[in-house]
């Protein structure tokens, strides 16, 4: 099959596609047979990682990210000890998947903790994770999500998502913006973004209301392609998103839509 297109790589989120091929190392295949060459999965403990680095090896395929598991709270101190242990841990198993990108999420909020004692419990269990990924020369991508998924969560706003990886001052530390999170939260993408795209290293990409494909609900693409075209975006697309179609068409709408910059 001739390669998907798009204005920028696609990377499939095999965690919820190619799901009839098997497991994890199978969907790497079929992925690679449809025209991709990036893919990205959730947490690791329970996956066939060995497996899965014989897939990568055989297809040349590349992981643009894996969740640190597992998954233990930022912003809570009585967790810190056991999140940057399970960045330690996961970097030395996804070693021999191509050192992969980590993907944080915040955890929730901590009853009776102010704004700013949440910010300063952030940065501090975040430059604690930066030490360890900068010596393993790992990328940790911070992901805000969402209240309507996890009404307590913490991060849940880009802005401040970038304010946390500009107050720890990390190389290793980037965010990982979602588009359908953001869009959930109400947020602008031209103003969340503008003026700190290069603390973007990857973005993922599903449609509103439902997280489908793009091209099945109502998330502005053109805007959302010709923002991040115009503020300088190098990365590639996540495709976090639960196909309605069978993988060859949901994969043709996608490359489609995501490829319309200015309308």
């Amino acid at each position: 099959m001739s390669p998907v297109s798009a204005t920028y790589p696609l990377s499939s989120c095999i965690e919820w596609q190619f799901t009839d091929a098997g497991d994890l190392a199978e969907r790497l295949r079929a992925a690679k047979a449809a025209g991709l060459e990036l893919a990205e999965f959730h947490l690791w403990r329970d996956k066939p990682i060995d497996a899965v680095a014989e897939a990568l090896a055989e297809t040349g395929m590349r992981l643009t990210g894996v969740c640190v598991d597992p998954r233990r709270s930022i912003v809570d101190p009585a967790e810190r000890a056991e999140m940057v242990t399970a960045v330690r841990e996961t970097i030395v198993a996804t070693e021999k998947l191509g050192k992969p990108a980590l993907i944080v999420a915040s955890g929730f909020r901590v009853e009776g903790l102010s704004e700013d004692e949440h910010f300063a419990n952030a940065v501090a269990a975040l430059r604690e994770a930066a030490d360890v990924a900068e010596e393993a020369g790992v990328t940790l991508l911070l992901e805000p999500l969402n209240t309507r998924l996890f009404s307590a969560m913490y991060l849940v706003s880009t802005k401040l998502g970038l304010d946390l990886i500009e107050a720890v001052d990390s190389p290793n530390l980037r965010l990982l913006y979602d588009v359908w999170h953001s869009a959930v939260m109400g947020e602008d993408i031209a103003e969340v973004l503008a003026g700190r795209i290069h603390l973007v290293a990857h973005v993922q990409v599903a449609d509103m209301d439902d997280r489908h494909e793009p091209g099945t609900g109502t998330v502005d693409w053109a805007k959302v392609m010709t923002t991040l075209n115009d503020l300088g975006y190098e990365g590639s697309l996540g495709l976090e998103y639960f196909p309605t179609l069978t993988m060859d068409e949901s994969l043709a709408l996608t490359a489609k839509t995501l490829a319309k910059i200015g309308g």
